[in-house]
């Protein structure tokens, strides 16, 4: 493919697993040790076959591992996003290298918050760039034939690893080492990249970007929102602790179908007397959290909100834009569902 016809595509570099050195090719669990990662525009050069395919733009931002990627981050990357595509009018599409751990976060952030009609991707690696039969590689790649892809807009931001493209709102981890380890429970895979082509089979039915209304640009920090993970005797310290650190959002990963444990439930009624707002979640991460039925919820002093279940990490990503602004419980309620024509 000459110059002319490849679509140009930016890759921006976060660090991880991607972008991570080892000092021998059977390295592929301790190679963090030697805290030795790639820039963007090194990746691309240890793999040039991907400049067949593409005229990759590499784009330095961090080098970090995933956990240290938050607040800061998600509006730096979100703002680079968009002056990219203001910068380049023939872009199409945009690729960010990630570490693994927290890529689900950062993918469902930018879901939420981004405004560009290019396709966003979100790549990762199980093994590093130095591993005997790195994913490196292929993800880099499939990830940007993925973003070039027409077939790719207008399906939100997507995560691309194994060849199988995902979701952002609906994919987790689900394995520490597995090459497969990013699942969509309920629902599966959007499509895969297929060595002959990007074959897509269905397009998400919830809302994604660039038809959001959040916003976080002019923001200089989120909310506190707190997760209380339920577990068989859990006193409902843990939600106490987070009220008293100044919470001003608790989300429940209660057991399924969404219920918390006694305990926490007292811990949350006082929330909801002191203007928290808290969230009722599963920590099944599949199937919806149903409606609670109004006499249920009369007798309960602490009435909750529901929301669709998908793991209470999302819900408390979910939650965060929106605490600031004090919005009355059904439309949180309605943008926690975040559904087309909420």
């Amino acid at each position: 493919m000459n110059s002319t016809n490849r679509p140009k595509v930016a890759f921006i570099g976060t660090g991880g697993t991607i972008s991570s050195l080892g000092v021998h090719p059977l390295e592929l669990q301790d190679y963090g040790v030697h805290n030795n990662r790639m820039h963007a525009g090194q990746i691309v050069a240890r793999f040039p076959v991907v400049n067949e395919i593409a005229e990759v733009i590499p784009v330095d931002f961090r080098n970090v591992p995933s956990p240290e990627i938050y607040f800061p981050e998600w509006r730096e990357l979100a703002a680079l996003c968009h002056r990219l595509v203001a910068e380049h009018a023939d872009l199409a599409g945009i690729v960010i290298g990630h570490g693994t751990a927290t890529l689900e976060e950062t993918a469902w952030v930018l879901n939420l918050v981004l405004k560009v009609p290019v396709p966003v991707v979100l790549i990762g690696s199980q093994r590093p760039a130095s591993g005997l039969s790195t994913d490196a590689a292929i993800n880099l790649l499939n990830g940007v034939r993925t973003a070039a892809s027409p077939d790719s807009r207008s399906r939100g931001v997507l995560v691309l690893l194994n060849d199988e493209i995902q979701a952002a709102r609906e994919v987790t981890k689900t394995s520490n080492w597995r090459m497969q380890t990013f699942r969509t429970p309920d629902f599966g895979i959007l499509g895969h990249a297929d060595a002959d082509r990007i074959a897509y089979y269905r397009k998400p039915e919830r809302r994604h970007m660039p038809d959001t209304e959040f916003d976080i640009a002019g923001l200089d920090a989120l909310p506190r929102v707190d997760i209380a993970y339920a577990y068989a005797g859990s006193d409902g310290s843990a939600m106490r602790a987070f009220i008293a650190a100044g919470a001003r959002g608790l989300v429940s990963a209660g057991f399924a179908p969404g219920m918390p444990p006694a305990a926490d439930l007292a811990a949350m009624t006082e929330a909801v007397r002191q203007g928290i707002v808290v969230v009722q979640s599963s920590r099944a991460g599949s199937g919806r959290n149903p409606q609670e039925p109004e006499a249920r919820r009369r007798r309960r002093p602490g009435s909750r909100q529901s929301q669709p279940a998908e793991g209470a990490a999302a819900a408390g990503a979910g939650a965060h834009p929106d605490v600031r602004s004090g919005r009355d419980r059904a439309h949180l309620r309605d943008l926690l569902r975040w559904r087309r024509g909420a």
